[in-house]
């Protein structure tokens, strides 16, 4: 399954590079209140060699239709990385992966964080969810794009509030 996630943050492209890089930001955002636990497990470079960076929290399933939480428990362990490039004329490219531990489903993709007209950033995950669990994999699909994208949405907000707080 085909998913796209379009978030937006009010600072150029270098400031959210910077900001998604940052070890003290990493921490931050990985106490999302809506996560049950979060961990940064891994951040190297910078925003202008490339970095990379790694973070596992733990969701509860109520994205997830009751009817399919048999198959991936009571919570969700989802483990993201993500590998960005150094910049080029203002504007980073990376690949995430993102996977649901204890559920055959994973996500695939590539990041872009572009400059927008009002000095914003646009930041794009594009990517392919795939579930492979026979008979349920496009419910199962369905369902993680839905955690996905929630999790996406609250981390950009969770960046939206960092850059409001400079």
């Amino acid at each position: 399954m085909h998913l796209t996630v379009e978030l937006t943050y009010p600072a150029d492209t270098a400031s959210v590079a910077a900001m998604l890089s940052d070890p003290e930001f990493l921490r931050w955002r990985a106490r999302d209140p809506g996560a049950a636990a979060a961990t940064v497990v891994d951040q190297s470079g910078s925003p202008h060699a490339g970095f990379t960076v790694a973070l596992r929290r733990t969701l509860p399933t109520d994205v997830i239709p009751v009817h399919l939480r048999h198959v991936v428990g009571d919570q969700l362990e989802i483990r993201q990385a993500e590998a960005w490039e150094p910049p080029t004329e203002g504007r980073y490219t990376g690949t995430v992966v993102v996977e649901i531990t204890g559920a055959p489903v994973r996500l695939t993709g590539t990041l872009l964080l572009v400059p927008t007209d009002d000095g914003g950033t646009r930041q794009v995950v594009d990517g392919v969810v795939h579930a492979s669990v026979p008979l349920f994999a496009a419910a199962v699909e369905e369902a993680a794009a839905a955690a996905v994208r929630r999790a996406l949405e609250a981390e950009a907000q969770a960046g939206r509030d960092w850059l409001a707080r400079s």
